[in-house]
């Protein structure tokens, strides 16, 4: 995925988050593997996120770097609409907010890359 157009209306009602959930342009979990990278772009920072199997990733950028460190492994709640609402089976969703197990929540998310890891890429 390698798009930024679209954009969710905001919205706050269950049943309008229930109805968006059938326009998200996402990444699920179970579409990243071991050793991909997914880029993400939010309105205030850029994040990239290594794939490490077992419900794990490897975070850069935005807070991570704020906060003086490199890198940070933990695993990812899910996104959300800006409230209390997760969608948990997602790495990010363009127009949500990208919430780490940690509870540290991202800026809206405006632009999703998936980078293959490179053995995957050369396997024939």
């Amino acid at each position: 995925m390698d798009t930024d157009t679209h954009r969710l209306p905001k919205t706050r009602t269950l049943r309008a988050i229930v109805d968006d959930t059938v326009h998200l342009d996402e990444v699920t979990k179970d579409e990243v593997n071991l050793g991909d990278r997914v880029q993400i772009r939010t309105r205030n920072s850029v994040y990239l996120i290594q794939v490490l199997g077992n419900g794990l990733y490897l975070i850069s950028g935005g807070w991570v770097f704020s906060q003086g460190m490199s890198a940070m492994k933990t695993t990812i709640a899910g996104c959300t609409w800006g409230g209390a609402a997760l969608k948990s089976n997602i790495v990010a969703a363009r127009g949500l907010h990208l919430e780490f197990g940690d509870g540290v929540v991202t800026s809206t998310i405006l632009k999703v890359r998936v980078l293959p890891s490179e053995e995957r890429r050369f396997v024939h």
